[in-house]
This record gives C-alpha cells, sequence and structure tokens, in this order.
C-alpha cells in the first residue's frame, strides 16, 4: 500500500536550499499507511508547511512531493492527527521535534 514517510532534521533548512530528493538514506523515517493520511488532507490543509524550501510556503502536506514542517506547526498537527493509534509513531516523532524545535520532512506518496 501507499504510505507517506516522516522523519526529524537534524539542522534547520536554508533559504534558497531546496529538497527534491528522497534520501532515506540520510534520516530515519517513519512510515504512515496513505490510508490513514488521506482522509485528514482537508484538515492538514490549514497547517503552515513549505513546499521542497522554505522560498514557497504551502498549506499543509504535499500529498505526492516534498514537505517542510516547522516546529511552529507541530501542535496543530498533533491536534489534527488526534488519539488514533495508527499515528502513535508519528505523534512520537511530532512531540520529539517540537521539544527540540526541529523541523519535520515529509515524503508523500
Amino acid at each position: 500500500m501507499a504510505g507517506h514517510q516522516f522523519g526529524i532534521m537534524e539542522r534547520r533548512p536554508a533559504p534558497g536550499e531546496r529538497y527534491d530528493t528522497y534520501e532515506p538514506e540520510k534520516i530515519r523515517l517513519i512510515r504512515v499507511d496513505d490510508r490513514w493520511i488521506e482522509p485528514l488532507m482537508p484538515a492538514l490543509g490549514a497547517v503552515p508547511c513549505f513546499c521542497h524550501t522554505l522560498d514557497i510556503p504551502c498549506p499543509g502536506l504535499v500529498y505526492a512531493g516534498i514537505t517542510l514542517i516547522p516546529p511552529s506547526s507541530m501542535e496543530r498537527m498533533l491536534e489534527i492527527l488526534g488519539d488514533t493509534p495508527a499515528f502513535e509513531e508519528l505523534r512520537a516523532l511530532l512531540l520529539r521535534a517540537k521539544r527540540e524545535g526541529k523541523f519535520v520532512i515529509h515524503y508523500g506518496l
């Protein structure tokens, strides 16, 4: 089944720096099945994020691309995920990123 992958970025992305390729060897990723993410896409559209670079703000996750989720958006993401067991690992990742003030990278389908 199709899935989305999320990981904590070790360093803050810089303006002008692009994230255009899938590089799982550089970061520990967790996978969430699309059947759990897809229904939340309308609500996630209210979460401020960036599309491939800090130079392109976008609302919510890039469904079939790369999203940079800033620390300031972690709380809203957590609210949207709720307490669904399928999001347990993602909630833990978002809480850690929030606590450490780090960005999360999302690789869409």
